[in-house]
């Protein structure tokens, strides 16, 4: 086999990850410090594997990367991927990851199921095409005992989130979206697990974003409500706890001390990238998503809890 133009992205540097799927996705060079220098790009004939997922732990969990080429991202239906531990001692998996078309354009992400069954280096081989033709790309995972982001299996927290009455009907105090749907500030985390519906909670910051991805997952949602009306309840939380006052200016962003109930301003050099959730009728985690999460992979989850 050929062997494709390999590329590292280890969850401690999430900053370039997130850097790269900037510039991967067409969005200008991404936050102080990081460039496209920095990152790095394929020249002809070259693919860069790009790590979307960075919050690893042991278990089974899903897994997103995108395939970047020299002029486009890869877009073929399946990839190959195989795992396998630093130490030559834990379980391997052969799997295949399904692309994910995002709803702008024609990029998207790779997705599967992986299994890690103890913490430490782990590497995943990615295989595009087959026979004579096929390529080889490598990954390597920074897997963790556990994670402080609220993982599946536990329960929401009793997060006293804001809502649009809360807040006196001021949407520029509870989003950063331009078009917010009301629908998605009615009700608090807190109100919701009360009332005994599933639920959809997604955290972005649409308008501040480090990719340009976090303005069509909360959209997401929206047609996912859309679907489902009334069978459960869709919130978006947005990152910053006082987006009417950043006006374009980071400096002045104060992220939401909910982050920290989630646990996801644990998450090493975290700036806003997007999480969703989804909850069960007694509000138990039974999905998470970190970065862009599909319709389809959104409706798949809540179709379990329904």
């Amino acid at each position: 086999m050929d062997r494709m133009h390999i590329r590292t992205w280890l969850p401690a540097m999430a900053l370039t990850s997130f850097a790269a799927l900037a510039v991967a996705c067409g969005a200008d060079p991404t936050p102080t410090g990081t460039t496209s220098a920095s990152i790095g790009q394929p020249s002809e004939g070259e693919v860069l594997p790009i790590l979307g997922t960075t919050v690893l732990r042991v278990g089974t969990q899903r897994v997103a990367f995108l395939l970047e080429g020299a002029t486009a991202l890869i877009t073929e239906p399946t990839v190959g991927v195989s795992t396998s531990h630093a130490s030559g001692e834990a379980s391997t998996e052969n799997k295949r990851a399904v692309f994910h078309k995002w709803p702008f354009g024609t990029r998207g992400a790779y997705v599967t199921e992986l299994a890690f069954d103890q913490p430490g280096v782990w590497r995943l081989d990615i295989i595009v095409g087959e026979g004579e033709q096929a390529k080889t790309a490598q990954l390597m995972l920074d897997v963790q005992g556990s994670v402080e982001v609220r993982d599946i299996g536990m329960m929401a927290p009793f997060s006293v989130t804001k809502t649009l009455a809360g807040v006196g009907g001021d949407f520029e105090k509870l989003s950063s979206h331009q078009r917010p749907d009301p629908d998605l500030y009615e009700l608090s985390v807190a109100q919701s697990l009360l009332n005994g519906k599933p639920g959809v909670i997604a955290f972005a910051s649409p308008a501040f974003c480090t990719s340009p991805t976090c303005g069509p997952q909360v959209d997401t949602p929206v047609e996912l409500k859309n679907l489902h009306r009334g069978e459960a309840d869709f919130i978006h939380l947005e990152i910053y706890d006082n987006p009417e006052e950043i006006q374009g200016d980071l400096t002045k962003g104060v992220l939401s001390p909910v982050l920290a109930e989630w646990g996801i301003d644990s998450i090493p050099d975290y700036r806003n990238e997007s999480w969703t959730f989804v909850l069960d009728r007694n509000g138990r985690v039974t999905a998470r998503f970190e970065g862009f999460a599909t319709l389809d992979e959104l409706e798949a989850a809540l179709a379990e809890v329904l």
